[in-house]
C-alpha cells in the first residue's frame, strides 16, 4: 500500500490497529479522534491529528482505518462510517503481518486482523470487521460487515456470522452455526445452535440472556431483518440476499491484503 494510512479513534482497537499497520511497513500519518484533549498529543508514538471532521479534508491519497466500538457500544463503527460517508476505496485493509492467511480467502474494505489470527481457508470477511488477536476462523466461514471479533475466539468449518455481531473473548462457535445480525456472545461462551438476531447469549452451552441493546437493534431494525426466533438456516447461506458476508463489496484477496 502507497497511500497514507489514517486511523479513526486513538482508543485500544485503535493503538492496536496502528501499531499493526507499523509492524506491516504501512505509511501511517496519525490517528483523528473527536476527544479535543488528545488534539496535537501523541498516543504509542503516533499523533493524533485532529476530530474526525478532518477526514474529508485530508489528500485522496489518504486512506483509513475506522477503529472504534467495544462491548458497551459495538454499533458504534457502522454510524461512524456512514457519519463519514467516504467512498470504499478510501478505507485500507490492515493485517499485521503474523497473521496466516489463505491464498483463497477474502476480506471486505477497512478489516483489521490484529496479531497471530489465523484464516484456514476460503474463509471471506465482510467491510470493517475487526478481527482480534489469536482468533482462528476455519474453511469456508463468514463474517458479516461491521462484526467484532475478540481475542482468541475459534469458528468451527462454515460457521456464519451475522452483520455487526460482537464475539466476545474466547467464545467458541460450533460448525456450521449462525450469529445472528448484531447480537452478542459472552467472553467464553460456547455456542452449539443457532443465535439469533438482537439478542445477547452467553455461557456454556450458550444461552439467550435478553434483548441486544437499543443500539444493537436500530441497526438491526434499519438492516431490514427480523427479530425473534431464529430464521431457517437456508437463510445465512452466502448465496442468500441477507447474508452480508457474501454481499458484492470491493474485496481484497489474502495475497494483497495491505497492498
Amino acid at each position: 500500500m502507497s497511500r497514507t494510512l489514517v486511523v479513526i479513534g486513538a482508543g485500544g482497537f485503535a493503538r492496536e490497529t496502528a501499531q499493526a499497520a507499523l509492524a506491516a511497513g504501512l505509511p501511517l500519518a496519525g490517528h483523528l479522534d473527536d476527544d479535543p484533549a488528545l488534539h496535537g498529543t501523541e498516543v504509542g508514538g503516533v499523533p493524533v491529528l485532529g476530530g474526525t471532521e478532518r477526514a474529508a479534508e485530508l489528500p485522496e491519497d489518504t486512506v483509513f482505518s475506522v477503529c472504534v466500538g467495544n462491548p458497551r457500544d459495538y454499533a458504534s463503527r457502522a454510524r461512524l462510517v456512514d457519519r463519514l460517508g467516504l467512498p470504499e476505496d478510501r478505507y485500507a485493509t490492515v493485517v499485521h503481518p503474523t497473521v496466516a492467511i489463505a491464498d483463497d480467502c477474502v476480506l471486505g474494505p477497512g478489516t483489521v486482523l490484529l496479531a497471530h489470527t489465523v484464516l484456514t481457508a476460503a474463509v471471506r470477511l465482510g467491510r470493517h470487521v475487526a478481527v482480534m488477536p489469536h482468533t482462528v476462523l476455519t474453511h469456508d466461514d463468514r463474517v458479516g460487515d461491521f462484526a467484532t471479533l475478540a481475542s482468541g475466539v475459534r469458528l468451527g468449518g462454515a460457521a456464519r456470522i451475522g452483520a455487526g455481531a460482537y464475539l466476545g473473548a474466547g467464545a467458541l462457535v460450533r460448525e456450521g452455526t449462525a450469529i445472528g445480525a448484531w447480537s452478542l456472545v459472552g467472553m467464553g461462551a460456547v455456542v452449539l445452535a443457532d443465535v439469533p438476531p438482537g439478542e445477547v447469549w452467553a455461557g456454556s452451552p450458550a444461552r439467550r440472556l435478553r434483548a441486544a441493546p437499543p443500539f444493537a437493534l436500530d441497526r438491526l431494525a434499519r438492516s431490514g431483518l427480523p427479530e425473534g426466533p431464529a430464521r431457517p438456516r437456508t437463510s445465512l447461506r452466502p448465496d442468500h440476499h441477507h447474508d452480508d458476508a457474501a454481499r458484492s463489496f470491493r474485496a481484497v484477496p489474502a495475497r494483497g491484503a495491505n497492498g
